[in-house]
């Protein structure tokens, strides 16, 4: 007798345990007696599942869409066993079972039965002993009706004494990932021999002597294996199929988070590691987001909807990042092994993201995995590195390990090449870094170690031909370390997190030195640096209330402690001994951040969302200096139809002055100038136009009350001033603009998006107008061009999967240059001619500013898989800027050889090809 389940064709939902739903329904009140209310499925591809109609009378889909049917599967067998003394031929008996809610089956049907009496007999007194797992829908247990049927058999004819046993796996190729849904079949029968568990581990009993056996399993070509036994034989071996693809684009089924924001962006899988021109990094990706400008091509930190790139917040499962990027133009400072998902709000972030201008990006940690030892390592031509992961199953500890390092960054030093031949032996750029994790299940609730650094090393050494030649480099490195426990209180989730770091950047001069031996070397005569350590806490408690609300509240405080470090003959950038002792010597600052939150998710009725919450931050700079704020910010959400949801936010942000990016120190004792203040605005609406397409269209409007962007010049000139005839730093303004984007997310082989973005950011501030001399004649207050304004930004990524496990991808950039201001370029130049009829270039007034050429480029990758036994194996070649188009940066202003004035753009055609090869164990 075989068993066999079969599809489910209708479901039976009872509403014992949700009276809301019965009254809903017309039928009696909670106190009466409540009746069962059926409804039918629909089946396809996906599975079965229950109508939006259904699911939204039934009060299962507050969000008005189709609900997925999770089916029962057989937890314990009841066999039904041949009667005895029966001779005859097989034969089947069709039931219908009502399982219910526990996996119980509490009614027998019966449908078809068997010619012989007695089997259609053996069937009905077996079948109540069945045992199920319980279907969900929509989380829910229900009772569902199902066909089962039993297939007869008359008994074999008794095996002979002498038996063998094969006993063994079946994994993927390559993954070795158990195949759970792997059959056997033994010398060509068309009956299977035997199945495999959940851990893809099977036992057959055959008699001795030669076999071929046959695995098959979905997606997988058959596998066929010739085995001999001998008789008392037990042999184990391992099957390997060859997958049909290796790393498929499948569409993965998560327990996404409610939407709640007005816009968010997650990005999973190989939309993280397979977009072309981000050389496999993730966090690279956020940059063909709307509403993202660039500082240039290749430069890895996003400018957000027309704000300084500092006003923008990189976080790590909630523990912010001071410096994401390796040498600006390199990959991320965390492995790409490690990061799961990445969030991106360009605008309107949760509460939960504080002390913030702009817009925040997050990396969230991949999970650890609890099954075996996984290991990857890669090797491309600027870096190298690995990632280890091992479970320790009898401690429910899992240990995480990964780090990289460039070697002589080839591609620098080939660019320099280009540029001058001599400069090209003496530049070097280098970087490292590192991250390690310990988790730990305690109870109900997990412990996490965390712990990351990185270090990057770019300069010019001297030349070692004449003594005295001299040179200089940058050091920047960080570490974190990071604490933090989960476990359920109070009916809800409580995190609580410590964290502890380490930040410096430091300016090394060197120089070529005569040695006793008579070679010219090099020394480090002398170093300007800045350090920073940091002390943080932070906690946060969520908890569902009822079906209708959520309360989110949580905390953060952190003290920051900076000082300067001189050593040798190093003096402060521009420092001037005949001004007397310079304070930038001494920047040293106490500050200390502190901040708390609240925020309710409110479901009032079926299809609208509201989401208030209010943030209050402290920042305190020592001595004295004391800024507190309340940030309300309000979200709306309202499910129109089935496939159109609309939403709305609006919130207000600070933040302390920034710098172009994070420099310790600086960011603390900037405070002295004041927070910089600004509301945001945030209207829009996403589409799901067609199955596995994602429309969405977002405006918004920044009006900034106040702002203080800083260069570092303007930090330092500024501090050596000791506050005496201090121009206020401070301007206003305001940014606004529309983002559009088409997405198709992982699926059907291939992903993709399109984005538009329409930016533009404005400043009001005072700037110099200039005489035909070149002079200062006046400074007046204008409403100008911030300094990072693009109008348009066009990003379009494709990546597909080819036959024979080849990816192609392709992606097309397109941005309008920004202002020619002379803030972060050149300043626009106009030709004049003196009393002698001689021309001259002059500087133009900021208002009357040009802009910079527009860019286009286009980025490829290239890649092939193979699975081998145990591992598999990746091969890419991504290309950023495979056109080799040039993008202007500045305008050279001069005269020809023949004395005619000529305006030529400065511009480098930034390439960066990558060959890489990746093996995953």
């Amino acid at each position: 007798m075989l068993p066999r389940r079969c599809l489910v064709v209708s479901l039976l939902l009872w509403a014992v345990a949700a009276p809301r739903v019965v009254a809903a329904q017309g039928l009696p009140s909670p106190a009466s007696e409540p009746r069962p209310v059926e409804v039918e499925l629909k089946t396809g591809d996906g599975g079965a599942s229950v109508s939006a109609e259904d699911a939204a009378r039934l009060g299962l889909s507050p969000d008005g869409r189709e609900v997925k049917l999770v089916p029962p599967a057989l937890a314990q067998d009841a066999p039904a066993p041949w009667p005895e003394g029966l001779e005859g031929t097989a034969g089947e008996v069709t039931l219908e079972l009502l399982v219910d809610a526990l996996g119980a089956v509490t009614e027998v049907k019966l449908v078809t039965p068997a010619g012989e009496p007695r089997l259609t007999e053996a069937a009905l007194k077996a079948a109540p002993g069945l045992r199920f797992t319980p279907a969900t829908l929509a989380g829910t247990a229900v009772a569902v009706r199902l066909p089962f049927v039993y297939r007869f058999e008359p008994p074999a004819a008794p095996m002979p004494r002498a038996t063998a046993r094969l006993t063994g796996e079946v994994r993927a190729r390559g993954t070795r990932r158990p195949l759970a849904d792997a059959t056997l079949f033994l010398d060509g029968s068309a009956e299977p021999a035997g199945g495999v568990d959940a851990q893809g581990r099977f036992q057959v009993e055959v008699a001795p002597g030669k076999h071929r056996v046959e695995v098959r399993a979905p997606g997988h070509p058959p596998g066929v294996f010739e085995e001999t036994l001998s008789p008392g034989q037990s042999l184990q071996v391992v099957y390997r199929l060859q997958p049909g693809r290796v790393n498929p684009y499948e569409t993965v089924v998560r327990d996404e988070r409610p939407r709640t924001e007005v816009t968010r962006i997650t990005l999973h899988e190989q939309e993280l590691r397979e977009v072309p021109g981000t050389q496999g990094d993730p966090f690279r990706v956020v940059m063909l987001m709307p509403g993202v400008g660039s500082l240039a091509s290749g430069i890895s930190y996003p400018v957000v909807r027309g704000s300084q790139p500092a006003a923008t917040g990189f976080y790590l499962d909630g523990v912010r990042i001071p410096m994401l990027y390796h040498l600006l133009l390199g990959p991320a400072v965390i492995h790409p092994d490690f990061i799961d998902t990445i969030d991106f709000y360009p605008g309107t972030p949760p509460v939960q993201y504080g002390r913030n201008l702009g817009g925040a990006v997050e990396g969230r940690l991949s999970r650890p995995r609890e099954d075996r030892l996984h290991f990857t390592a890669y090797a491309d031509l600027l870096n190298s590195g690995g990632f280890v992961e091992y479970p320790f199953e009898s401690t429910g500890t899992s240990v995480s390990v990964a780090g990289r390092v460039s070697y002589s960054a080839l591609l620098v030093t080939l660019g320099a090449a280009l540029l001058s031949n001599k400069e090209a032996e003496r530049v070097h750029a280098n970087f490292w870094d590192y991250q390690a994790r310990v988790e730990q299940k305690v109870g109900q609730g997990r412990v996490r170690l965390f712990a990351l650094g990185s270090s990057d090393d770019v300069g010019a050494a001297p030349a070692t031909e004449f003594v005295g030649n001299t040179g200089a480099r940058v050091v920047s490195r960080f570490h974190r370390v990071d604490l933090r426990g989960t476990h359920p209180v109070a009916g809800g989730e409580l995190e609580v997190g410590l964290t502890a770091g380490a930040d410096s950047v430091g300016l090394t001069g060197e120089e070529s030195v005569l040695r006793s031996s008579g070679a010219i070397e090099v020394d480090a005569v002398g170093e300007y640096g800045l350090e920073q350590t940091t002390y943080a806490a932070r906690a946060g408690w969520k908890r569902r209330v009822g079906d209708t609300v959520e309360v989110a509240v949580g905390g953060d405080v952190e003290h920051r402690r900076a000082a300067t470090r001189i050593t040798g003959t190093a003096i402060p950038p521009g420092y001037d001994p005949t001004e007397g002792p310079d304070p930038v010597k001494s920047p040293s600052s106490l500050a200390t951040f502190a901040g708390a939150y609240a925020q309710v998710t409110w479901v009032p009725v079926e299809r609208w969302l509201f989401q208030p919450g209010v943030r209050v931050d402290n920042y305190h700079l020592s001595p004295g200096i004391d800024h507190t704020v309340a940030e309300p910010r309000l979200t709306v959400r309202h499910q129109l139809t089935d496939t159109l949801a609309l939403k709305g936010g609006a919130g207000l942000f600070h933040q302390s002055p920034t710098v172009l990016i994070h420099l310790p120190a600086v960011d603390t004792s900037s405070l002295r100038y004041g927070l910089q203040e600004g509301l945001q605005f945030t209207v829009g609406a996403e589409w799901k136009a067609l199955e596995g397409l994602e429309v969405s269209a977002d405006a918004f409007y920044n009006p900034l009350s106040r702002t203080v962007e800083l260069n570092l010049q303007d930090v330092v000139e500024n501090r050596r001033r000791r506050g005496l005839d201090v121009p206020d730093p401070s301007a206003s303004g305001y940014a606004y603009g529309l983002e559009l984007m088409a997405r198709h997310p992982l699926g059907r082989d291939w992903f993709g998006w399109v984005s538009y973005s329409f930016l533009q950011s404005k400043r009001r501030v005072w700037f110099d107008r200039y005489s035909d001399t070149d002079h200062v004649v006046e400074t007046v207050e204008g409403t100008l061009p911030f300094a990072f304004e693009q109008a348009h930004v066009v990003n379009a990524a494709l990546s597909y999967k080819l036959g024979n496990n080849w990816t192609v991808g392709t992606v097309v950039h397109f941005n309008t240059g920004r202002p020619e201001s002379g803030e972060i370029t050149t300043l626009t130049q106009r030709l004049v001619a003196d009393e002698q009829g001689r021309q001259h270039w002059v500087r133009q007034g900021r208002d009357q500013a040009e802009r910079l050429d527009a860019f286009f480029r286009v980025d490829l990758r290239v890649a092939k898989s193979w699975a081998m036994d145990d591992f598999t194996l990746d091969a890419s070649l991504d290309i950023l800027n495979v056109s080799a188009q040039q993008e202007v940066f500045a305008y050279d202003y001069g005269f020809d050889m023949q004395g005619q004035p000529e305006r030529k753009p400065a511009s480098l055609p930034i390439i960066l090809p990558m060959l890489g090869v990746k093996g995953t164990y």
